[in-house]
């Protein structure tokens, strides 16, 4: 696993946005994983422009994306659906219908949990994943207490979930739906690259324990530390609590000088 604690968004967005290019450039063909949220925000920006540039395309590539609501209505704004086309699919040249996500509204979610599980084992897996992290550690909407080992599964969200997500519906918990379709842990840990990107002080904590803490169900984030190929940007907010912070600080310099 590589660490960089990065001056600000815009470094970040850059450092994740070189894996997509060297991604694409090797590979146009990949299969990548998109996470909703603030987060990443700032790469879809940077991989927007370069796209716009010419430096990289998606026109070849898949796109899965990590998780979905249940329950809101087709089209709804705050739908993952919805939201991932709006900040980022729109914006570059993905071919129709390249991008692909759960179902929230099928009639089996059973079935749909396990259809979606199947669609990106039968496009290959995917090549690069990109990752937020909850406050209290949770990946896609895997929350604490849940399997490490979880498939694409239907998942309850909880209050605090449910609290944090309330922003995005006029600051009302109570609209916010309480189950959801989730990549499990286990299928994202298939995914041959992570970048999983945490900003502010409030992730602080939850970087803390996913980076220097021991694996464990309370803490979901922490299985990364069994991936072969993880790369997690931060900022000095999420950095904070660190205690090896610069110990990561001098292998991230060393290592961009010998490259």
């Amino acid at each position: 696993m590589k660490v960089a604690i990065l001056p600000d968004t815009t470094a970040i967005a850059s450092v994740a946005a070189d894996s997509f290019e060297r991604l694409l450039t090797r590979k146009p063909t990949a299969v990548v994983g998109l996470a909703t949220g603030s987060s990443p925000l700032p790469l879809y920006d940077e991989l927007a422009a370069r796209t716009e540039a010419g430096r990289l395309s998606f026109a070849r590539a898949r796109a899965f994306t990590l998780d979905e609501y249940v329950g809101l209505p087709e089209g709804h704004p705050e739908a993952y659906r919805s939201v991932i086309h709006r900040d980022f699919v729109d914006r570059v040249d993905f071919a129709p219908g390249a991008v692909n996500g759960p179902d929230g509204n099928a009639p089996d979610l059973l079935a749909e949990a396990a259809r979606y599980d199947a669609a990106i084992r039968d496009a290959g897996g995917i090549d690069l994943q990109v990752l937020g992290i909850g406050g209290d550690g949770h990946l896609a909407f895997n929350e604490p207490g849940g399997s490490l080992a979880s498939r694409t599964h239907v998942g309850v969200l909880t209050q605090r979930t449910r609290r944090d997500n309330a922003r995005f519906f006029d600051g009302d918990p109570e609209a916010v739906p309480t189950r959801c379709l989730t990549q499990g842990l286990g299928t994202i840990m298939e995914a041959r690259s992570l970048v999983l990107i945490a900003t502010g002080a409030g992730k602080a904590t939850a970087v803390r324990e996913m980076l220097e803490g021991g694996v464990s169900a309370l803490w979901p984030a922490t299985l990364i530390q069994f991936h072969p190929d993880a790369l997690v940007l931060l900022d000095e907010s999420a950095a904070s609590e660190l205690t090896l912070a610069d110990y990561y600080r001098e292998v991230w310099q060393r290592e961009g000088e010998l490259a």
